[in-house]
C-alpha cells in the first residue's frame, strides 16, 4: 500500500502545504479535489480494535483491582455462624458442649471438632467480640481483593490448623489448675486471616506494589489477639500460633484468586 505524501507544493504560490487539505491556506488556490484516505489498517485489524474491551474511568472511591461495591458476604456469614452458636448456648447452658463442637484436650479421635471449635465461644463474650472484629476486618479486606472463596478456606483451614496443633501439643491452661484445656473460639482463625493479609501486603510491596496501608494498627490487633489467647482459657495460645502459621502459608496462594473488578 502506497504511503501518503508528506506535503504538496501549491502551484500558485509555491508553498508546501499538508496533503490533507484541498486549498492552500496561504493563497486560497485549490491544490487537489479531495484529501487522501487515512490508512486505518486491514479489516481484520479494525475488527480486533473494535473488539478490544474499554473500561470507563475509575470513580473517586474506586481502587484498581478491587470492587468496593461487592458486599463481603462470606465474612458476614462466618461472623453470623459464630454468633448463632452463642445464641444456641445462651438459650440452654446445660447443653452438652461436645454437641457444639468444642475440643476438650486430648481429643485426638474427634478430628471433626477442629473445624467446629472456631465457631464456639461459650460465655467469653469479650473474647468473641475481639476475635470476630478481627475476622470481620481482615476477612472483608481479603474478600474485596480476592473474593469469598479464599476467606472461607482461610478461616476454616487456619482455625482447624490451630486446633489440631493445640491437640497435638496438649498444653494445659496457663492460669488454672485443670489438667486439660478447652479449645474454642476464633483466635487462631482471626490471626490466620490477619497474617495472610499482612504477608500478602508485604509480598506486594516487595514486587513494587506499595498499597500505603498503616501496619501499626495491624500489629496492635495482632498483639491484642495474642494476649487474649494467653488470658482466656478457651483461647488456646498454641491454637493462635497454629492459625498464624497457617495464614502465613496460605498467603502466597492468594493472588491465584485475584478478583477482577467490573467497573
Amino acid at each position: 500500500m502506497s504511503q501518503p505524501e508528506l506535503f504538496v507544493v501549491c502551484k500558485n504560490c509555491g508553498s508546501e502545504v499538508s496533503p490533507y487539505v484541498t486549498e492552500c491556506p496561504y493563497c486560497g488556490q485549490r491544490v487537489r479535489k479531495r484529501a487522501p484516505k487515512l490508512d486505518r489498517g486491514t479489516p481484520a485489524e479494525r475488527r480486533a480494535r473494535r473488539r478490544r474491551p474499554r473500561l470507563p474511568r475509575l470513580r473517586s472511591d474506586e481502587i484498581e483491582g478491587i470492587a468496593p461495591e461487592v458486599r463481603p458476604w462470606a465474612t458476614v456469614l462466618l461472623v453470623l455462624a459464630s454468633l448463632a452458636t452463642t445464641v444456641v448456648y445462651a438459650a440452654d447452658q446445660n447443653l452438652d458442649l461436645g454437641l457444639l463442637g468444642t475440643i476438650a484436650v486430648p481429643a485426638a479421635d474427634d478430628a471433626w471438632r477442629w473445624f467446629t471449635a472456631p465457631f464456639v465461644h461459650l460465655d467469653a463474650l469479650g473474647y468473641q467480640f475481639v476475635a470476630l472484629a478481627a475476622v470481620a476486618l481482615f476477612g472483608s479486606m481479603l474478600e474485596r481483593r480476592f473474593g469469598p472463596i479464599p476467606v472461607l478456606l482461610g478461616f476454616v483451614l487456619c482455625g482447624a490448623a490451630g486446633c489440631a496443633l493445640a491437640v497435638a501439643v496438649d498444653m494445659p491452661p496457663l492460669f488454672t489448675d485443670q489438667p486439660g484445656a478447652v479449645v474454642a473460639g476464633a483466635n487462631g482463625a482471626a490471626l490466620g486471616l490477619l497474617v495472610a493479609w499482612l504477608v500478602d501486603d508485604r509480598l506486594a510491596a516487595r514486587r513494587g506494589d506499595k498499597r500505603g496501608n498503616d501496619l501499626l494498627g495491624v500489629y496492635v490487633i495482632a498483639a491484642v489477639l495474642v494476649l487474649l489467647s494467653v488470658a482466656v482459657e478457651e483461647a488456646n495460645l498454641v491454637a493462635a500460633a497454629g492459625g498464624a502459621a497457617a495464614g502465613a502459608l496460605v498467603a502466597p496462594a492468594l493472588p491465584l484468586f485475584t478478583r477482577r473488578a467490573a467497573y
